[in-house]
């Protein structure tokens, strides 16, 4: 078949390099503008804008799909489908049936679970312990048209929201080839979703990924995990905004110190937010049991190791961090 492949950030590359290398034929790519990044505030393509281009596909880049150039463009490719993996714009009816066997949108969720912007970090905020991927017809509903197939992965405990999109960018581009596949072949049809199950994955904003030190541990660790890489956890230190990477939940408040056993120090009294400095490790507490910190991020400066950072910053058990909701 002849597509258009519709995508904008990096885990869309997957997808394209996988249709890139299948029996189909890509003719061209509509992505997102260049957008301005940088201290020179320069433009810089989309990650599947430059995949494209190094592999010789027109770039189609219209603010909007509603655009009359864009949607004349379209009709002259005389596309037969049109895949679409994380684009980044509404695309308007008059666009929808332009392709002969619609657009395929490849979904990050099991639908009808986690319809939306951010399905991913939505399934590690919950708590959930399988997720995946589905394809399926887009109409003009958020992410409510039937679907083709899918696939099931199984979230691991400490898997960030970036590490999750990875395996399932993978997985993801290959359903996405066999849905595709099966169109062409004339042996898939969709099916429409269940009317049970709906939950809604709406993007997760910078305040969202404040930590919320007076909630249990567990939300804490599953808030910090779903807001990274993007758009990264945080919290307050006497004022300013630190960075916080992955954290390791301590049951009970035993912890190793220096590498010589787990220890109990009666340390379950530790208030929300409040920090406890060893030589190897730096403790937070929450509503229940503490978490010890693996990297945090100062305001202007790289990541820094939390034992490290600690010793710099002259914390004492005065030190709280954040302020608490």
């Amino acid at each position: 078949m002849r597509l258009l492949f519709a995508g904008s950030p990096a885990p869309a590359v997957t997808a394209l390099e996988a249709l890139l290398a299948s029996r189909h034929d890509v003719v061209a790519v509509l992505t997102r503008p260049d957008a301005r990044a940088g201290r020179g505030r320069g433009t810089t393509p989309s990650a599947v804008a430059a995949v494209a281009r190094d592999a010789g596909l027109e770039v189609l880049t219209p603010r909007r799909p509603s655009e009359p150039q864009f949607q004349a463009r379209l009709a002259d490719l005389e596309v037969d489908a049109a895949p679409v993996v994380a684009y980044g714009a509404l695309l308007p009816v008059s666009v929808l049936a332009v392709p002969r066997y619609g657009w395929i949108n490849l979904h990050f969720s099991v639908l009808p679970a986690w319809r939306g912007a951010a399905p991913v970090q939505h399934a590690v905020l919950a708590g959930d312990e399988v997720t995946g991927a589905t394809t399926f017809l887009i109409e003009e509903g958020m992410d409510t048209g039937p679907t083709f197939g899918l696939v099931t992965e199984t979230i691991r405990p400490t898997d960030t929201s970036g590490d999750l999109l990875e395996r399932l960018a993978v997985t993801g581009a290959e359903l996405l080839v066999r849905t595709l596949d099966g169109i062409d072949d004339g042996v898939l049809v969709p099916v429409p979703q269940p009317a049970d199950g709906v939950s809604m994955a709406p993007k997760i904003t910078t305040d969202d990924a404040a930590v919320r030190w007076d909630h249990p541990a567990m939300a804490v660790d599953r808030r910090i995990r779903a807001c990274t890489p993007a758009p990264g956890a945080w919290t307050t230190l006497a004022g300013a905004r630190l960075g916080v990477g992955p954290v390791t939940v301590i049951p009970d408040a035993c912890h190793d110190v220096g590498g010589h056993g787990v220890v109990d120090d009666g340390w379950n009294d530790l208030a929300p937010g409040q920090v406890l400095v060893r030589r190897r490790e730096v403790l937070v507490g929450t509503a229940t049991d503490p978490v010890r910190l693996s990297t945090v991020v100062p305001a202007g400066r790289k990541p820094m190791v939390a034992p490290d950072w600690a010793r710099g910053a002259r914390l004492d058990a005065a030190t709280l961090l954040g302020a608490v909701s």
